[in-house]
């Protein structure tokens, strides 16, 4: 077990999961709630996650190592920041209508800019400079914190500066 693989698995959900969505019939504000409820708790439980378990050790390794991860780390709380206002703005419409869906697009995007510039830089440095034992020991953490959380979490956004100055 490896956890980029966890969160390249996570990416995958959250992309099916969006994919879902813009699959559904508007009128079907029922499924429409049930999976935006379950995408929402999701994403935030997969941030708080990360932030607890992934980022902390990718400054440690980029450290020891040399390289700088504090600018891929600053730009990944940042995003986790501007997930949740989307998703707080998609909850602020009413389910199916065009501004919902609208918002759910936003949410989307954001989450899709996040994801893929972690899969070029983060776990891509994470797996190069990382030991397997390092990489398993920190994947049972991960997912034991989001089965345990698998209901959600509460969404904090965080000030990305402060945030690295208390993890480095």
């Amino acid at each position: 077990m490896d956890i980029t693989r966890l969160i390249l698995d996570d990416h995958a959900e959250q992309r099916r999961l969006f994919a879902i969505l813009e699959e559904i019939d508007p009128a079907d504000t029922g499924s429409l709630t049930a999976v935006w409820r379950r995408l929402a708790a999701f994403l935030e439980v997969h941030a708080e996650t990360e932030e607890r378990v992934f980022y902390p050790e990718l400054l440690r390794v980029g450290q020891a190592t040399g390289h700088d991860a504090v600018p891929e780390t600053l730009d990944a709380i940042k995003d986790h920041n501007e997930i949740r206002d989307a998703v707080a703005a998609a909850h602020a419409q009413t389910v199916g209508s065009r501004d919902w869906f609208a918002a759910v697009a936003a949410a989307n995007k954001a989450n899709s800019d996040h994801m893929a510039e972690e899969e070029r830089e983060g776990l891509t440095d994470f797996r190069r400079d990382a030991p397997v034992d390092l990489r398993h020991a920190l994947a049972v953490r991960f997912i034991a914190y989001e089965t345990a959380n698998n209901a959600g979490v509460m969404a904090v956004d965080k000030d990305p500066k402060q945030w690295v100055a208390a993890h480095s």
